[in-house]
């Protein structure tokens, strides 16, 4: 890895294949985060054969090479009854796969995406083109996604089943056309409305993973039955809604054994029962990010991972000087102090706890695209960061040295580095720098406090601006996309048994450990449900409840011949009491509206076009009828003729 990054620093990684295909190939090859129970077989297959795959993909290419052969205005590409994806086009792309596989059109199309995504960074001098085309593989696959009729075969076939293409003469793991969405971050197709159905089922739990094939999603059989006891599942608790609203109870008793914990300072130090409820959910929480870690590898870690990590590093140190005042006596000055030094870290990280609370409040619009922004931003800080580390370490030498050079030793480090801080939060102090080697000192830190705070700083606020209007211009697709990836978080092949922290503690220690190993399986999942059922047993009671109630609006959907989740709004109530057809309403309408699908100025030619055909019949006509009055020859008859359509094509003119 070393030598890989010497290439890139020296110049000598040119080649588009070198240095890419590692990345390119990763992406294809990694473990997608995918949690599954041991007792599965990971081995899956693509539901159609990959080399066939591989070639509508191929297809695919060459139409979208021959649609988009130069650069264009991307809004040629994207906006509605576009010239360049006309409807012949999206007709060609659904023909890409036959009738045989034309499910794995629209995933097909992903990889395309990823091709041209890819292809954009090792040749920039087509990266504009390259990136239309990835456009345009978007527009498409939203197109065919918005445009397919049957809703069984779009949510089953189209976007969860898994497909593989051939990559070095080796399938890949198999993928669907959800998870690729969100790992790509393609908007316009997370945004389409039969992918929007297809999560909002998968959120609300009705379509669920087969307990013997996790690559395989099947309809929650029990979603019409109103029952109350039918509901009364510990396996409904795989739901991501229910996996949800769980995780955000803990999270906020989490917060209140923290608030009384702070709040109710033992000056002996003993841990009372707040305390080491706080400290065992912590211990919960590790646990499961190790867990996390464990199976899914690095590819895990995030933002949010990094967070917690530093809060949950708090709150263990903590829990470490509270053994430490432990081991000691109790008239001990040494338990005194590191009893406060443990409440100390403890009461640095309130920022953390109540920040923590974001996570599991983004399934809201409001936070969500405001957690969208905030993580943009912070991606744009590393440039910032990266020039300030450089300009900081420069002018840090140079103060260095001329302290040193002033009297041979270094003996204001700590003060020209609290000098340099406090000019990087825009309150310089000038003062201690007029007898600092006078005069260079106070000039260099005039230099160093205007390329911080009118350079860098400005620089730092345009990138900020520039990612809140990004985001603010897509803010409906980027909270679809947030929204997508929190669902995908809880699909992607959980655990058989979700126990959430720190529910897992009794897992690890009270199943897993003692009976899992030597158990049969069978037993061990019976055991399993057993102790769901006793733990998850008031929001089962609870989400029963609306179960019932919700299968009852199924059925009655059904009764009207409507799908599983329409709802009756305002505007439709009373719909049924009108006939616009019979009264003619319909007909002004169909008079009154506009064509979209041609621009004015074509249908003005057409029309043109029109009458001059009519015009030519009449004039056809009139020579016929004066040929006929007169009784002229045939030869005058042609003459005549000849000097009409002389005549036309000079107006034409």
């Amino acid at each position: 890895m070393g030598g890989l990054s010497w290439r890139k620093l020296l110049g000598w990684d040119r080649h588009p294949s070198d240095g890419h295909r590692h990345d390119y190939d990763s992406w294809w090859h990694d473990s997608r985060r995918r949690l599954l129970p041991h007792y599965h077989d990971e081995s899956l297959e693509s539901a159609i054969p990959p080399q066939a795959v591989t070639e509508v993909a191929l297809r695919l290419r060459h139409l979208i090479e021959q649609c988009v052969p130069c650069e264009l205005n991307p809004d040629l590409v994207t906006r509605p009854h576009s010239k360049v994806i006309t409807t012949k086009v999206i007709k060609a792309a659904k023909e890409a796969g036959g009738k045989e596989h034309g499910a794995c059109v629209v995933f097909c199309l992903l990889v395309n995406k990823r091709w041209w995504k890819h292809q954009s960074l090792v040749e920039l001098w087509d990266a504009d083109l390259h990136n239309l085309r990835a456009v345009a593989c978007e527009v498409i696959a939203k197109q065919i996604i918005e445009t397919e009729n049957d809703p069984t075969y779009l949510m089953h076939s189209v976007l969860l089943k898994r497909y593989s293409i051939i990559i070095d003469g080796k399938p890949t793991p198999p993928a669907n056309v959800v998870e690729r969405a969100v790992d790509l971050h393609a908007l316009r197709v997370i945004g389409s409305s039969g992918y929007q159905k297809c999560i909002n089922f998968l959120w609300k739990g009705w379509l669920v993973q087969d307990e013997d094939d996790p690559s395989t999603f099947v309809d929650y059989k029990d979603k019409d039955n109103t029952s109350y006891c039918a509901h009364l599942d510990p396996d409904r608790m795989r739901a991501p809604m229910y996996q949800n609203v769980t995780q955000m109870l803990f999270s906020f008793f989490y917060l209140t054994l923290y608030t009384l914990a702070m709040n109710s300072v033992n000056a002996r130090g003993e841990i009372d029962l707040i305390e080491g409820l706080l400290y065992v959910f912590t211990i919960g929480y590790i646990c499961d990010e190790l867990s996390k870690l464990w199976k899914a590898g690095h590819q895990i870690l995030s933002f949010w991972h990094a967070f917690n990590s530093v809060l949950y590093a708090l709150v263990t140190t903590s829990l470490a000087m509270r053994f430490i005042a432990l081991s000691a006596g109790v008239d001990d000055p040494i338990r005194h102090q590191y009893t406060t030094l443990s409440y100390n870290f403890l009461a640095v990280s309130a920022p953390l706890f109540w920040g923590r609370l974001l996570l599991y409040l983004d399934s809201f619009r409001f936070f969500g695209a405001m957690l969208v922004v905030l993580k943009v931003m912070m991606k744009e800080s590393m440039i910032f960061f990266a020039l300030l580390i450089v300009i900081f370490i420069g002018f840090l030498q140079a103060f260095i040295g001329l302290d040193f050079a002033e009297d041979q030793a270094a003996e204001d480090f700590y003060f020209i580095i609290q000098a340099m801080a406090n000019a990087l939060m825009q309150s310089p102090d000038f003062s201690g720098f007029d007898k600092f080697s006078h005069p260079f000192g106070l000039i260099l830190y005039y230099c160093f406090t205007f390329v911080v705070m009118v350079v860098l700083l400005n620089i730092l606020i345009a990138l900020y601006n520039s990612a809140y209007e990004d985001i603010y211009d897509n803010a409906n697709d980027e909270y679809l996309a947030t929204f997508a990836q929190k669902t995908m978080t809880f699909v992607r092949a959980p655990d058989e048994n979700v126990f959430i922290p720190p529910l897992n503690l009794i897992e690890i220690f009270c199943l897993a450990i003692p009976f899992e190993w030597w158990m049969s399986k069978k037993t061990y999942e019976h055991l399993n449900d057993i102790v769901m059922a006793a733990l998850y047993s008031p929001l089962l009671l609870v989400s029963a409840y609306f179960e019932m109630r919700t299968a009852q609006e199924i059925r009655g959907n059904r009764a009207r011949g409507e799908e599983d989740d329409d709802t009756i709004e305002e505007w439709e109530q009373m719909s049924d009491h009108f006939d616009f057809e019979g009264d003619g309403w319909s007909k002004t309408v169909a008079s009154a509206k506009s064509n979209l699908e041609e621009d004015a100025d074509v249908v003005e030619i057409k029309k043109l076009k029109q009458e001059v055909e009519e015009l030519k019949k009449m004039i056809e006509g009139l020579t016929k009828f004066i040929a006929g009055e007169k009784g002229l020859g045939n030869g005058d008859t042609e003459e005549l003729k000849g000097f009409d359509e002389e005549g036309e094509s000079s107006g034409g003119a």
